[in-house]
């Protein structure tokens, strides 16, 4: 009996379904509804066109200015003179102008274009550094304790050039080098993946880890009372106009180093023969 009464239950849902399609497809071919079809037809269009051209508008904009950064902008000076800052190109005609052609820069790799680009000098690392491990041994380096990192800069660079004067500066990406270079060398952040004791305290106060970086010794070079770099390791040989480059002089570079990198005969290449190398 109740296969029976389940049966006669879904012969009526099946009827009901039924009736419904029916009165659908009537309504489908009937004049109205294929007003309504039109209608719907036509606003499904005009919100395509409508979302494509705000699409097509926003990606030729962001397309212009990306394909025509800047490294000068318009600012105000704390008494409301309006200045051109140019530091930036400044100090990388600085680097082609005073440095050796064959001087090897290292700064974060979002300047490594415009430094080979405009200084003509080598950089560490640039926007097409695929090796991870590259980038967070450039991490290592200046988030590391200034006599250790020396030990290691003084193999691989003759300068170090730091973005400063504040904003979006090199002290403000630096918890992110610490980061980045954690993810290869986690003795950096031991047990701390996001390298929270590297940064700073309420108040603007420098972690002791943040205090004894190299980062922070260049950045704060002499601005900040009882920051200095080590005379003996780093000496500043250029200050933008307006405080947002700072260039340091590698002292005891590895000759050694510099003519083992420099020979082709010691390039191991990802793929042999190949334009990157």
């Amino acid at each position: 009996s109740s296969s029976s009464s389940s049966s006669s239950s879904s012969s009526r849902k099946r009827g009901s379904l039924g009736k419904f399609g029916t009165e659908v497809r009537a309504f489908y071919d009937h004049p109205a509804g294929r007003v309504v079809r039109v209608l719907i037809a036509v606003n499904v269009l005009w919100l395509q066109l409508k979302y494509y051209r705000d699409f097509y508008h926003t990606c030729q904009s962001m397309a212009e200015g990306m394909s025509q950064p800047s490294i000068m902008f318009r600012a105000n000076l704390r008494d409301g003179t309006p200045v051109m800052i140019d530091d930036y190109r400044e100090a990388y005609w600085w680097l082609r102008d005073n440095t050796p052609a064959d001087s090897r820069v290292m700064a974060w790799w979002d300047y490594g274009y415009q430094i080979a680009g405009i200084a003509n000098r080598t950089t560490i690392a640039d926007g097409n550094t695929w090796n991870h491990e590259h980038i967070a041994t450039l991490g290592r380096c200046l988030t590391a304790p200034e006599k250790h990192a020396h030990r290691i800069i003084r193999h691989l660079a003759d300068y170090v050039l730091l973005w400063t004067g504040g904003g979006g500066d090199d002290l403000a990406k630096s918890p992110h080098m610490a980061r980045i270079g954690n993810s290869v060398y986690d003795d950096i952040c031991p047990g701390d993946p996001t390298c929270r004791m590297f940064g700073f305290e309420r108040g603007g106060v420098p972690t002791p880890m943040m205090a004894n970086s190299v980062l922070y010794k260049l950045h704060s070079h002499n601005l900040r009372p009882g920051v200095q770099a080590d005379p003996s390791r780093f000496q500043e040989v250029y200050q933008s106009k307006y405080g947002k480059v700072r260039i340091f002089k590698v002292l005891s570079v590895s000759r050694e180093s510099k003519e083992w990198a420099a020979n082709p005969a010691n390039r191991v290449c990802d793929a042999p023969g190949s334009w990157y190398c």
